[in-house]
């Protein structure tokens, strides 16, 4: 599978079916991207695996989604099967020995691999808003949100932190605004609402620390093989926005800290984008333009990636011209979109006059694929209609207590199964808040002692009366003459108070509802 820095791929065939010559990937070209596209049952998954495998024994480390579960087979132990000893002689691979690839299975849900998670603060606004759906208004809120906890020293870790800041941001929106920009209480109120789909639909499994350090999916073994890490993704796809943002993240993350190399001899991490059409869908221009970026740049950090997916239409012409190695599988030609994809796709490789590529696409059978990788001075190979070599690990999903027994023994056993909860923006806040709520109740308390030691209210035949209207008592005490007739001057004086008092009180609670309410 490694000849002199190359990955076998699989055997070429001329024109009548006889054999006509290995077909290699260049290993220092491994980080110069590429491209596995096909319909479904073709054999990408499978390409997937052996790519992943080659890869591996090279000591290259590999990071690749599981999306049927299927790919889980890569950690054990091929079984000897008449179709694929009868590739394996068919395309001149001897011997053809099974082996399990080193893989460590993660999940972002914890049930199928080791917990994976990041904090909202690595996310940042810009994939956030994408996972969120965000408009325009609601981004720059967030973006403000992400300021304000910055120069206030609140950590933003999980989902909880971010909606106690915007519960803050949306009762104290007329003073951050004038500091901040217009923050929309509607914005802010999308933003909420947002948060909560996104914890319904499992996203605060995600959120959280001890979040992934990203040197633990670029391990190596002892005997110098790269571990494959496989991330369980069938529960995932339920929710296709959270899987390609995850993936992006990861991605954004490995091109934030690695460091340059140049052009090494072999890549440092290799990354398959499996159902890369997820990443592109409905994706505004800013996030594409960032994808391509990072795509672009992430070469000379030694990364390369690899997206998978049906159709080479779903990979925007921006990145699709970064993709040097080409692995085509059988498309289907039913449709006008799926003919304008087979042209498109035969228009990619560099041309051989043996055969018509644009008839040939259409003509694959499973596990047989047009090959065109980087040689020589980096330039595309000629394509050629490729056997794909059969995998040395298992075709198929692994066990329940398989998965349980590799997890158990996995370098990173413990390392991120359990939740960590430092204190962090939403503590911080509930304790601002506590203390607020302490400070106003003992103003509140001074006040009305204040106000009920300035005196008492007097009412009429309970011994508080003045000199009028009263008389004395045989002991010489002066006591009330009982009811007495109001003169005019002194209703009109009474009613006035009484209507000075009500719009008193009336003022101080519509004052202390408001302050609640903003």
């Amino acid at each position: 599978m490694l000849v002199d820095g190359k990955l076998f791929i699989g055997a070429s065939r001329n024109p009548d079916d006889s054999l006509n010559k290995p077909e290699y990937l260049e290993l220092k070209f491994g980080n110069r991207h590429g491209l596995v596209t096909g319909a479904t049952g073709t054999g990408k998954t499978v390409t997937l695996q052996i790519l992943a495998e080659s890869f591996s024994e090279a000591g290259v480390p590999v990071f690749c989604a599981d999306i049927k579960g299927d790919l889980s087979g890569i950690a054990v132990k091929g079984e000897a099967k008449d179709f694929l000893l009868k590739r394996a002689e068919t395309i001149g691979l001897s011997p053809y020995e099974f082996r399990a690839a080193p893989v460590i299975f993660w999940d972002l849900y914890g049930e199928q691999g080791h917990r994976v998670r990041t904090t909202i603060a690595e996310m940042g606004p810009l994939l956030l808003s994408r996972l969120m759906d965000a408009s325009e208004a609601q981004e720059g809120v967030l973006n403000i949100a992400f300021k304000i906890a910055d120069q206030g020293g609140l950590p933003l870790l999980d989902l909880k932190d971010l909606q106690a800041l915007l519960t803050y941001m949306g009762e104290h929106a007329s003073e951050l605004s004038s500091q901040f920009g217009l923050i929309s209480k509607a914005s802010v109120g999308s933003l909420q609402r947002g948060l909560l789909i996104l914890e319904q639909q499992g996203a605060e499994n995600f959120f959280g620390e001890p979040a992934l350090s990203i040197s633990d999916i670029m391990r190596t073994t002892s005997d110098g093989r790269g571990m494959i890490s496989v991330l369980a993704a069938d529960k995932l796809m339920m929710n296709p926005r959270l899987y390609a943002t995850f993936l992006l993240w990861l991605l954004s993350e490995l091109f934030e800290e690695l460091p340059e190399v140049g052009d090494p001899e072999k890549p440092r991490l290799v990354f398959f984008f499996d159902e890369a059409h997820l990443l592109f869908d409905d994706a505004p221009k800013v996030l594409v333009d960032r994808i391509e970026q990072v795509v672009r740049l992430i070469r000379s950090k030694g990364v390369g990636v690899y997206f998978v997916t049906q159709n080479p239409l779903d990979v925007p012409e921006t990145v699709l011209a970064q993709l040097g190695n080409r692995v085509q599988h059988a498309l289907r030609a039913y449709t006008p979109r799926e003919q304008k994809a087979v042209k498109t796709a035969a228009e990619t490789f560099r041309p051989n006059p043996a055969f018509d590529c644009e008839t040939a696409i259409t003509a694959l059978g499973t596990g047989e694929a047009l090959v065109s990788t980087l040689e020589g001075k980096g330039i595309p190979s000629m394509v050629e209609r490729t056997l794909i070599r059969p995998p040395a690990s298992r075709l198929g999903p692994i066990t329940p207590a398989e998965r349980q027994q590799l997890m158990a023994t996995s370098p990173v056993s413990g390392l991120y199964d359990r939740d960590a909860d430092r204190e962090s923006a939403y503590e911080i806040l509930t304790e601002r808040a506590r203390k607020a709520a302490e400070a106003e109740a003992a103003r509140r308390a001074e006040e009305e002692g204040k106000e009920n030691a300035g005196g008492r209210w007097t009412l009429p035949g309970f011994g508080d009366e003045t000199e009028e209207g009263t008389k004395t008592a045989k002991n010489g005490t002066r006591r009330s003459s009982g009811y007495q007739r109001e003169s005019v001057l002194e209703a009109a004086m009474k009613s006035a108070a009484r209507s000075v008092a009500t719009s008193v009180g009336r003022a101080l609670v519509r004052g202390i509802l408001g302050s609640l309410k903003r």
